[in-house]
């Protein structure tokens, strides 16, 4: 009895050594290694996050069409520690009212941090846009904890706002005339359909050649406005 249990034993034994080991070579034929880069690129298809930042455009492009209405509801995210009211309390942070032209880090009665107060200057549509975008990147060691807007038409129409809270409230900018242009000009100098790259150019700028010289090389022979010629040009002869 104890014979038996102790063959079984060792066959099971056994097979658990030679599954192991099968294991162990299979994995080693079969190694794999995680690629560098996950998924395939698409041609024509950018990744995500790519070109983001150089896809955004100057603050005034975004100002000539910000709405303050949709400020006032972005900067509701702000109230817990700011107001925008005339005469207004300060409260965690600085009362807003008329912002636009303070300057940066001072008055008010504030108790500003000197990463803020040292930056020096007054406060203006872009680097405004800037401080809303990440106050840790424009001034490291600032007190403010806000995260920032990543979106720059969300920060205009911030700015749009608090412009409005004002004694005297500035126009906001135009768009430059570059982005206002930027389409204008393909429009206007290369439309679409007639460009080196939009399709065939006009007939009438493709050259025509000579008898002569289609002759010369009957390879060049082709479209419409060219003639009817076969052989060299020695005996060439117009077909009917």
């Amino acid at each position: 009895m104890d014979d038996r249990f102790n063959t079984i034993a060792g066959w099971v034994l056994f097979a658990g050594i030679v599954a192991l080991g099968s294991s162990i070579v299979a994995g080693e034929l079969m190694h794999t290694e995680r690629p560098k880069v996950m998924g395939y690129p698409i041609a024509g298809v950018a990744q995500e996050g790519e070109g983001a930042a150089a896809a955004e455009q100057p603050i005034e492009v975004y100002l000539a069409k910000a709405d303050p209405a949709k400020g006032q509801q972005i900067f509701n995210k702000c109230m817990a520690c700011h107001n925008a009211d005339k005469g207004g309390a300060n409260q965690l942070g600085p009362n807003l009212w008329d912002v636009l032209g303070e300057p940066i880090g001072q008055g008010k009665g504030f108790a500003f941090s000197d990463a803020l107060s040292k930056k020096g200057g007054t406060w203006n549509w872009d680097n405004l846009s800037t401080w809303l975008t990440s106050p840790k990147a424009f001034a490291p060691g600032t007190k403010m904890t806000f995260a920032g807007l990543s979106n720059p038409q969300d920060r205009a129409d911030v700015e749009a706002f608090l412009n409005s809270h004002s004694d005297a409230p500035q126009q906001l900018p135009k768009a430059p005339a570059a982005a206002n242009g930027a389409t204008g000009t393909q429009a206007a100098g290369n439309p679409p359909g007639n460009g080196p790259n939009n399709g065939p150019q006009k007939a009438g700028k493709e050259p025509v050649l000579t008898e002569q010289q289609t002759g010369a090389n009957p390879k060049n022979v082709g479209g419409e406005g060219a003639p009817k010629v076969s052989g060299p040009a020695s005996t060439a002869t117009k077909k009917p």
